[in-house]
């Protein structure tokens, strides 16, 4: 521990952010960072804890999170890189848009502000890369043995990555135009710069991984294909299907789901063409119907395309200000968090369940109803509508936000054979092993939807069982 009074002496300084006014006639990033010395010194506010929960029961990664705070702090920025990439292969990802779960249960976090770990985990890895420290190592010796990553998001990525640098050679298939699949065409361009997933797309090919795009398997490619060319395939194509709202004007022109919408956003920005008809929110009543990250990042693009209003409904009750007393430390914390989305200009609505869509041909009316929750260990169940609630709101834009429901079927089950769980996830074993032989599987869709830092750790795992495959 480099200053022993560090969290007592020194404030938490949290990121600072472009002025309202600027960030939302772009798309660049809306986060600043802090200046090296501020990140120097708000290491220094690590206690070093005897039993470090950020990392043990925080992190998923188990990210050495003390040792890398105590090396930044003493500007050996180099050692503390190799500590943070000896358990995380992206931290410049995790840096910007990982909800820090680490921060939720830093020991400091008990009697004062959380340390600042997610803005020194992404100084140190832009480091890296400024200074060159972070540079092409391809394996230096190669197994001879040949994998197949399907799905080029985070959880394919750490996979291809991690049985690279054992030696493997890896090819990744991606069905879109580009390599990066949620990270590239999920997350808009103001939390993470496509340049930023660019970058390590080039590194990881300079190491030798190789990126099949624009390659749909199940329709370019067949299973059976590559079961004979690779000696073994992962599925790593994410839970794409997303929840749907089937009521009453379902069908009405103007209503789309969240994912469709934003990945056309990131098309244009990227200079990409644009498949199907253009979803724009220029000039319009927007609602947004699901109040989590995706539905944050619908509200942020609609305000960047010129809405005339935005508004997001979620049927669950507001959450408390602070950390509900349910979810005490170190757990993740119930609690309202507000985005910087929300703050450029949006109705939050809590509480609100949506009972039918009305319009001409295209929507105009969003027909609701209030709704409450008995709350029972600080969580809501058991909801019930209001009497006499029903109220319509104006809208000629209508997202969905609603979150995941399952993996595509072909490609992964039609294509493989592989066994799907009661929630339409591939099955797989604590390791990661399909029903199916020589067939892997990681991330969301073996788990259903979840974080990236979460995906970048079920894909290293399945990499050691791979490895241990091969072997």
């Amino acid at each position: 521990m480099s200053r022993p009074r560090g969290f007592i002496e020194i404030e938490r300084q949290n990121a600072r952010y472009r002025p309202k006014e600027e960030r939302v006639k772009d798309y660049n990033e809306v986060e600043q960072s802090l200046t090296e010395d501020e990140i120097v010194e708000q290491s220094g506010r690590c206690m070093d804890c005897g039993v470090p929960f950020c990392h043990g029961s925080g992190c998923p990664l188990d990210n050495v999170i003390p040792e890398f705070n105590e090396l930044v702090h003493e500007r050996r920025w180099q050692e503390a890189l190799d500590v943070l990439l000896s358990t995380n292969n992206f931290p410049e990802f995790t840096g910007r848009i990982c909800p820090a779960l680490c921060e939720a249960s830093c020991t400091a976090g008990l009697s004062v502000d959380a340390v600042s770990i997610r803005q020194i985990e992404l100084a140190v890895i832009e480091k890296g890369f400024a200074e060159g420290y972070i540079r092409p190592c391809p394996p230096p010796h190669r197994s001879g043995r040949k994998v197949a990553v399907i799905g080029s998001g985070p959880a394919g990525l750490a996979v291809a990555d991690q049985l690279n640098k054992m030696g493997h050679w890896v090819t990744v298939y991606e069905r879109d135009k580009f390599a990066g699949g949620l990270l590239r065409y999920g997350i808009p361009d103001f939390k993470l710069n496509k340049a930023i997933v660019e970058r390590r797309i080039k590194l990881m090919r300079d190491e030798g991984v190789s990126f099949e795009t624009g390659i749909d398997v199940g329709v370019d490619v067949t299973g059976s294909f590559l079961l004979k060319k690779f000696d073994a395939v992962c599925l790593c194509n994410g839970s794409r299907i997303p929840r749907d709202l089937p009521v009453p004007g379902r069908e009405l022109d103007g209503i789309h789901f969240a994912m469709d919408y934003l990945k056309q956003q990131n098309q244009r920005v990227s200079g990409e063409p644009v498949a199907g008809k253009d979803i724009l929110a220029a000039g319009k009543k927007v609602v947004v119907i699901g109040g989590g990250d995706t539905g944050s990042d619908c509200v942020g693009t609609a305000i960047r395309q010129g809405a005339e209003s935005v508004t997001q409904l979620e049927i669950m009750p507001r959450p408390p200000e602070e950390r509900d007393e349910a979810t005490p430390w170190p757990q993740w914390p119930y609690k309202l968090r507000t985005s910087s989305s929300h703050k450029e200009g949006c109705q939050r609505m809590w509480n609100i369940l949506t009972e039918s869509f009305s319009g001409n041909g295209n929507v105009q009316r969003v027909n609701a109803v209030k709704v409450d929750w008995d709350v029972i260990d600080g969580r809501p169940v058991n909801m019930r509508q209001l009497k006499d609630s029903g109220f319509t709101l104006n809208a000629d834009l209508v997202l969905l936000a609603m979150g995941f429901v399952g993996a595509q079927k072909y490609g992964c089950a039609d294509q493989f054979g592989v066994k799907l769980d009661q929630r339409g996830n591939v099955k797989v074993d604590d390791d990661g092993r399909t029903s199916e032989d020589r067939v892997f599987a990681a991330g969301d869709i073996a788990s259903g939807p979840s974080l990236v830092v979460r995906a970048i750790d079920a894909g290293r795992i399945l990499a050691e069982t791979v490895n241990d495959y091969l072997k």
